[in-house]
C-alpha cells in the first residue's frame, strides 16, 4: 500500500467555482475575493480578513501594518518554517527567538520574558502543526511590554483556544493556504485577520500597490502586488464550507494513531488536546531518536513522511551568516528538530491507511 503524507481535495464543485470565476468574474479583486474573505472572517469571529497571495505575504503585511519597521525586532519560535522570521527580516527586521516548549513545540511563554529587548517591537507565536500556542500567558507579557501580537497561524485553520478561533487571539491572525494546508485555495494564498480597522486598511491597500482609496494611480504608501487571485478565492469559499467536517475526520484520526501507537517504541505523541486547546492536526507528529531510521523504513514500504523540521529558523544557513547565531542557542528547538516525524495526515485517511501506518511503525519497533 501506498499511503501520501498529504491529500489535497480538489472536487468538481470547486473546479466549477473555479470556472465560474474565470468565466464571469474580474481575475483580480473579483467578487468571489470578497465573499472569501466575508466567510472565513466569519469562521475566525474577527471583524475583518484580507486574502493575499501567500502565508509570507499575510505574515509581512500584518507586520507592517502592525508599524514593526527596519531595525525593530520581532520574537518568533526557532521551532517553525523559516517563513516565519522571513517575513520581517526581508525588509530589515531583526530576529528574536524564544525557544520552545517540549510541552506543545510552541513558544515557550517562560522564555520569551528574556527573548525581549529594548529593540523588541513585536512577538509572533507559531500555533505549529495546527496545535494553539499559549496565547493567555503570550498576550499578558505582549501586553506587559507594549507589544503587538501578530499570530502564525499558517498551520491552523479552524483551531480552538479557550472558546475562540486561531486568528483571533491576537492583534492579526496570518495563515496560508498552501496544498497541503487543512484547507487550501487550488494554488498559493493567504489570510491576514484582524479586529483592527486600521490595520485591515493597511494590508488591503498595500496588498494592491499602496494605493490611495478611490484611486488607482496615486500611492500614498508603500505596497506589494500581493493579491490573491479571483479563481483562487472561488475554490477557498468551496475549501472553507468543508473545513469543519475536514477538521474533525483529522482529530478523530489523531485518537486512532493516538491509541494504536501509545507505547510503541520509543515514540512521544502529539501534545494533546485539552479542555481548553482544540488542535486541527495539520501534521500527526511523532518523536523519535531513531527518526531517519524510521523514516527510510516507512518509505520503503510506500508510508510518506515528513521531517518538520530538520533545521530551526536560527540555524538556518542565512541566519548563522547574516546574525551569528550557533548551536545551543535554543536546545529545546534544536533537540527538537532532530527527532520530530510526521506520519499521514489527511482529512479522508481511510481506517486501512491507518492500520497500515501503525503496522509498519510497529514492524520497524519489532
Amino acid at each position: 500500500m501506498k499511503v501520501p503524507i498529504a491529500s489535497p481535495v480538489m472536487t468538481e464543485k470547486m473546479i466549477e467555482a473555479a470556472a465560474n470565476a474565470l468565466r464571469n468574474e474580474r481575475l483580480t479583486l473579483g467578487e468571489s475575493v470578497f465573499k472569501f474573505e466575508e466567510a472565513f472572517a466569519k469562521m475566525c469571529g474577527t471583524k475583518y480578513a484580507i486574502s493575499v497571495s501567500s502565508g509570507t505575504a499575510a505574515l509581512q503585511l500584518a507586520v507592517q501594518a502592525l508599524g514593526v519597521k527596519a531595525g525593530d525586532r520581532v520574537v518568533t519560535s526557532p521551532m517553525s518554517f523559516v517563513a516565519s522570521a522571513n517575513s520581517y527580516v526581508a525588509f530589515g527586521g531583526l530576529p528574536g527567538f524564544a525557544d520552545a516548549s517540549e510541552s506543545d513545540f510552541n513558544m515557550d511563554p517562560a522564555k520569551l520574558k528574556d527573548a525581549i529587548d529594548g529593540k523588541t517591537k513585536a512577538v509572533m507565536p507559531v500555533h505549529l502543526y495546527g496545535h494553539p500556542a499559549r496565547m493567555d500567558e503570550i498576550n499578558e507579557i505582549a501586553r506587559k511590554g507594549k507589544l503587538v501580537v501578530i499570530e502564525d497561524a499558517a498551520q491552523a485553520h479552524g483551531a480552538g483556544y479557550k472558546g475562540k478561533k486561531a486568528g483571533n487571539l491576537g492583534d492579526a491572525g496570518c495563515f496560508s493556504f498552501y496544498a497541503t494546508k487543512n484547507m487550501h485555495v487550488g494554488g498559493d494564498g493567504g489570510m491576514v485577520t484582524t479586529n483592527d480597522d486600521k490595520v485591515a486598511d493597511l494590508c488591503q491597500r498595500m496588498r494592491h500597490c499602496g494605493r490611495q482609496k478611490g484611486s488607482n494611480y496615486v500611492h500614498d504608501i508603500m505596497g506589494y502586488t500581493y493579491r490573491m487571485g479571483t479563481v483562487n478565492a472561488a475554490v477557498g469559499i468551496e475549501q472553507l464550507k468543508m473545513l469543519p467536517e475536514w477538521n474533525e475526520k483529522r482529530r478523530a484520526a489523531a485518537k486512532v494513531y493516538d491509541s494504536k501507537l501509545k507505547g510503541v517504541g520509543d515514540l512521544v505523541l502529539p501534545p494533546q488536546p485539552t479542555k481548553d486547546v482544540h488542535p486541527v492536526y495539520h501534521l500527526y507528529t511523532l518523536r523519535t531518536k531513531k527518526r531517519y531510521e524510521l523514516k527510510a523504513f516507512l518509505e520503503q514500504r510506500g508510508v510518506g513522511v515528513g521531517l518538520n523540521y530538520e533545521i530551526p529558523i536560527h540555524l538556518q544557513p542565512i541566519y548563522r551568516q547574516m546574525f551569528g547565531f550557533k548551536e545551543g542557542a535554543f536546545p529545546v528547538s534544536e533537540k527538537l528538530c532532530k527527532e520530530v516525524i510526521a506520519i499521514p495526515m489527511f482529512a479522508d485517511i481511510t481506517p486501512e491507511q491507518i492500520s497500515y501506518v501503525v503496522d509498519c511503525v510497529k514492524e520497524f519497533y519489532g
